[in-house]
């Protein structure tokens, strides 16, 4: 008989105070299913740690990229948001500015003259509220934190929600919220580095794109004017499952319709992830510049499209008051 459930509850250190917010202690959740997948979550940057998940002979290991202490993931130089929950605004925002309702909003300015992820303390850098719980076989830590209005030159006080959920059958579900005080631009990702063999680069793994278009972008990653290119025939196209080997990969795909937008597998260990969203793109980063460990997983990386609060092409990220914003993936993991 499978063992039953189980939520553990450990304190693996303290954040020191920065940016204006407190020392906070920093505590790790493990939801075990007891017959599949087992994951860690931290509450420093709602950040998944581990996903233990097994091979084709039942082996178990973990396919998400960790760093080895909490020492690791505070220091910038060695954590690229790995597993971390990254906003107010994944990607980038072109100029680190924006206008809203004719007024111009400027942002943190942490890479070149451009602003990413959040800005150099986004949400991957505070200590998140938590608290987990079972509802029936399934297993949820739900995190919270609260970024004050003019934090990293957004508007509004945003509250937002982040949930970690593992459903009886093993299926993990990520999913984000928020709330605001003020009209602003929000759009969250889950930055974790996937690696299903466990181990080494992701050589050797095979990606399946439902995508048929991609972003293109200039020398800094910022959106072209214009439509996103076909990638069908070209360097970019995944639509048939594809080796990684030597494949560097660093773009943003649009998602079409479906309940499948990735696919990854390993055909070693013979463990398969396959991720549905409801976004409209996902990243794909195969961590050639992961300093340490280049190539060390891929970043699968769900939300909005890039720049999109200065493109009115893309698809709104507004929020107003009284609106909720809402982001779900769903990761279901296979043997073949």
């Amino acid at each position: 008989m499978a063992a039953r459930p189980t939520i553990e509850r450990t304190t693996v250190g303290v954040a020191p105070a920065r940016a204006g917010f407190p020392a906070a202690e920093v505590a790790s959740y493990v939801l075990d299913t007891g017959s599949g997948p087992a994951v860690t979550v931290w509450s420093y940057g709602a950040t998944l740690i581990d996903v233990q998940v097994p091979d084709r002979e039942g082996r178990y290991a973990n396919v998400c990229v960790r760093l080895p202490d909490l020492d690791a993931y505070l220091d910038r130089r060695t954590n690229p948001y790995v597993g971390a929950s990254v906003g107010r605004y994944c990607r980038c925002v072109s100029g680190a500015e924006f206008t809203l309702d004719g007024v111009r909003h400027t942002l943190d300015r942490n890479e070149g003259e451009h602003h990413v992820h959040g800005g150099s303390e986004g949400l991957d850098r505070r200590v998140w509220s938590a608290e987990a719980s079972r509802d029936g076989d399934a297993l949820e830590v739900r995190l919270s934190v609260l970024s004050p209005d003019g934090d990293q030159g957004y508007p509004g006080a945003l509250t937002v929600g982040a949930s970690y959920r593992i459903e009886p059958d093993g299926t993990l579900v990520i999913a984000y919220t928020a709330r605001t005080t003020a009209p602003t631009v929000v759009g969250m990702t889950q930055h974790a580095f996937w690696n299903l063999a466990g181990e080494g680069t992701i050589d050797g793994h095979r990606l399946r794109l439902g995508a048929t278009e991609a972003v293109r972008f200039d020398e800094d990653l910022i959106p072209l004017p214009g439509a996103p290119e076909d990638v069908r025939g070209t360097a970019r196209d995944f639509t048939a499952a594809r080796s990684l080997d030597g494949v560097r990969v660093d773009n943003c795909f649009l998602v079409p319709d479906g309940p499948v937008c990735a696919e990854l597998a390993d055909p070693r260990s013979g463990r398969v992830m396959r991720l549905g969203t409801d976004q409209p793109a996902v990243g794909v980063y195969t961590g050639d510049w992961f300093a340490g460990r280049p190539r060390g997983g891929i970043c699968l990386e769900t939300g909005a499209l890039p720049d999109a609060p200065n493109r009115p092409d893309y698809p709104s990220v507004r929020l107003d008051p009284g609106d909720r914003y809402r982001h779900r993936s769903v990761y279901r993991f296979d043997c073949d």
